[in-house]
Parts: C-alpha cells; structure tokens; sequence
C-alpha cells in the first residue's frame, strides 16, 4: 500500500525498563558476554518524520493476544474482573484482584528466544499449566516438585531467576496454607498465575507485581491495570429485560456447576473472601465461539458493584487517563466486547479523558469476525453504539453543556473514529450507517484456519489498516 505518509511502529525490544540485573541473556554461553539485542519485529515502514507511533490499546481476555506484534511502542490496558480459570481459585481462597489477563499477555509480549535458552526456558515455566485431567493428588504432587526446585521445569533457568521466581511460588504457598479449611485445588492451575498472585500480595500492588513479571522476562511490556486495587473486583451485567448477571463468567460464558456468587472481603484481611464460593477452577470446553447458550435479552449495561452486592463507580488507573493524553492512537482491540472492553470504559473520567485527548489522532475499533454469547445478533452499529452508550454513561464525571444549560453527550465520533473489520465477517456491517455516524470504515483480510470457522485479524493486515488510518490523519 502506497501513502504520502508512512510510519515506523518499533515493536518492544529485549531489554528490561528497570535494572539491569534482570537483562538475561536469551542463549546459554560459556563466558559472559553482554545480553544481545533481539531482532526488531518487520517494521511496517519507515517515517519521514522519524516519529514513532505510540498506542493505548484496550484489550482483554485473550482476544487481542495474537495481534500484539500489530503495535510497537503501545500501553495495554487490561480488566481485572475475569472470575474464570485458575483465577476462579485463586479469588476463592486469596481474594484480590483477577490477574489472569494480565498474566496472558505478559507471556505473549516475552521477547522470542532460541529453544532451550534461559529466557526461553522461563517462559516454558511461567506460561505451564497443570494438566486438566489430574487427580488432586497427582496436581498437588506436581505442584510440590516445582515449589521445592526439583522439577524439570526449572531446567535452564539461571540459579538467581530460579530463586527469585520460586520464592515467590513459597510465598503462595504459605498464603495457602494459612488457609488450609479451604482446600485449594491445584488442578488446571497456571504457574504464571501464582507467581503473579504472590507478587501482588506481596508487595500489596497489582502495578509492582507486573513490574516484576516483566523485568524478569527482559519485556518492556507496558500493561496497565485498567484498575489499581489489592481486592477483588466484580462485574455485573443488566440486561433489557431487567434481569441481572453477576460475574463474568455468568455473563460471557457460564460453565455448569460453577458458582455465580460474587466474593465478598473482610476489611481486616483483603486476601481472605468472607463468603466462599464453589471449590475448583473454572475449566472451559472450547467447542467453538459459534457455541454457546443465547441470553435471555441484550445486555443493558456494566457495571461495578461490591462485596454486598451494591452499584459503585471506582476510579481507573490513573496512568491509564495518563496514556490517552499523552499517546497518539486509541485502539479497541478484537475481543468479547462486554467482559473485556467495556469494564475498561465503565469508570469515571474515561469518557472526558478520551473525547477530549489533544493528543489522540485516531480512535479505531477491531470488529470482532463473529458474534458471542454477549452479542448475539450485533450489528457492527450495535457494537459502537454499545461502546458510545458506556462512556456517555450518567456516572461520568463530566459532560458537554449545550445552549441553556441542556446537558449534551459525546458524539460517536469523539470516541470512535475508524472501524477496522474482516472481509467475510459474519457480522453484518452496514458500511453507509457506520459512516453516517463519523466513523470511517476500512474492510481488511483475515485469515482462516477452517472452512466453518469465522476469519480472524492477523498483525500484517492490522498494521496495514492503522497506517493508511494515520496517513489520512495527517493530510
């Protein structure tokens, strides 16, 4: 593709932000030798203006891992309401915030490295799952191996990675066993959850926990929390016909037998829910995104609520306002649109930090290739005007003011600018409605992997849509 303008999207090099005793050398040597730099990712093209493109991307689950390499220098703003998978357990019986998808995309944003090198070796461990079809003896026997060093896991990591690493999974450890009347399961449990876990109970901060896990991993991922917080955070759903859902598994995708109720905390001990809820990590049958039991109605709106079951409005990270004034795209990333989009826009100030950014030149929306379980029977409008409805919500703190004193709201274009779908998308999209609305539409190959299965973004196609969106910007 040919524009007038052209731009160098640096992808995240191998080196760590913080000290240099993290920088780790990504092949075994003999001798010491300084760490190398790893490769840069294809860049997309070379800038005239020697600018690089810096990104806010907001993208939870694991929707928007494949296509990270899309963004070079970019911040990922994630939710930390997911209440499924190993998480499941460990809110059950440590509380505190989900930190599942923050620890999926840490491990997609590890630098690449040899097989069998050291960093390679410690992205096998943190990213290990113990298997689905364990006995709890048998999970809790391979558990002791690892937290005691003596599993093969540990093979080619550095003695000091090695240590620092376990002895954090000994922390976890302990937490569980002043626990013990809850009985943890370790069955399906993930490695890099319980690291990550451990690290923000102990240092009592989500954001110096996912400083930790990336110097550890020589990553310069920026991933921001979309909320700072030590306890544990739920989201509830109203749908059109009043009816409410409580929790994002109940909203996205219930498993049968799971517990729907939400954890509630004692003030004197964040880590420790008051109320328990059913044992055992929430394990997912994947038979397709296709599959799924419909809701009863649309979803309504999201929303936060507490331990007692009450409607409140928490602030955002505050560097995550921070990096929408200061980046210069906004993307919306691929993704189930009411459990891992909207709960990083239903918070206070997001809507007037976004509308308002100086900075921001494009605000681009990924339309997913098909509808879920929560938007079942979307149209590409319903999707923006979801995410308009959210951030013109009530609860925001500030809105325009029209002639005598009328409240107004945001226009669609003030948070969404361009829409990017996939050709042969199952999701109808009605190209001269969108645009009636501000946003510019750019249509984009996917690939397919099945012949029944919906197209899926690939980095290539997405770099190509954000460049010819950002030329156009600056004519």
């Amino acid at each position: 593709m040919s524009t007038p303008h052209s731009f160098h999207l640096q992808v995240s090099g191998a080196r760590s932000p913080g000290s240099s005793v993290f920088d780790l050398p990504v092949a075994n040597a003999q001798v010491p030798t300084p760490t190398p730099h790893l490769p840069p990712a294809t860049p997309i093209t070379q800038s005239v203006s020697e600018k690089e493109i810096s990104f806010v991307v907001i993208s939870g689950g694991t929707g928007g891992n494949a296509i990270c390499s899309a963004f070079g220098n970019a911040c990922y703003v994630l939710p930390v309401s997911d209440d499924g998978g190993s998480s499941s357990e460990i809110i059950r019986v440590l509380g505190g915030p989900s930190i599942g998808d923050l620890r999926s995309r840490l491990i997609r944003l590890i630098p690449p490295a040899p097989a069998g090198s050291p960093l390679d070796a410690i992205r096998t461990l943190l990213a290990y799952r113990l298997p689905a079809h364990y006995t709890e003896r048998e999970a809790k026997d391979e558990w002791r191996d690892i937290v005691e060093g003596n599993s093969s896991l540990w093979e080619g990591i550095p003695n000091d990675r090695k240590e620092t690493i376990r002895g954090f999974l000994v922390y976890f450890e302990s937490e569980l066993l002043k626990r013990a009347h809850k009985n943890f399961t370790f069955v399906n449990g993930s490695i890099g959850n319980y690291f990550l876990a451990a690290a923000q109970g102990f240092f009592r901060s989500l954001p110096s926990a996912v400083f930790l896990f990336s110097s550890i991993t020589n990553s310069q991922a920026n991933i921001l929390p979309v909320i700072v917080t030590n306890h544990t955070v739920t989201i509830a759903a109203e749908l059109v016909n009043g009816e409410k859902l409580v929790g994002q598994c109940e909203i996205s995708h219930p498993v049968a037998g799971s517990s729907t109720e939400s954890t509630s905390l004692d003030d004197t001990e964040s880590w420790a829910p008051v109320k328990d809820t059913k044992r055992g990590n929430v394990m997912f049958e994947q038979a397709g995104k296709g599959t799924y039991v419909p809701l009863a109605s649309r979803i309504s709106r999201l929303f936060y609520i507490n331990a007692y079951g009450m409607e409140i409005h928490p602030s955002p990270n505050p560097d995550y306002l921070s990096s929408i004034a200061s980046h210069d795209a906004l993307v919306y990333s691929c993704g189930s649109l009411w459990t891992s989009i909207v709960p990083c826009l239903a918070l206070r100030g997001v809507a007037s930090a976004i509308a308002r950014s100086r900075k921001l030149r494009a605000k681009v929306f990924l339309l997913n290739g098909q509808n879920d379980r929560e938007t079942d029977g979307y149209t590409a409008e319903d999707y923006i005007m979801a995410v308009t409805r959210t951030l013109n919500s009530a609860y925001q703190t500030q809105k325009l003011h029209g002639l005598g004193g009328a409240n107004t709201t945001y226009p669609v274009s003030a948070f969404i600018t361009d829409m990017v779908y996939l050709k042969g998308t199952s999701i109808q999209v009605d190209v001269k409605r969108v645009t009636a609305l501000g946003v510019r539409c750019i249509e984009v190959e996917g690939v397919q992997a099945k012949d029944n299965e919906a197209p899926k973004y690939e980095p290539e196609s997405v770099r190509s849509a954000i460049e010819e969106i950002l030329a156009a910007r600056m004519d």
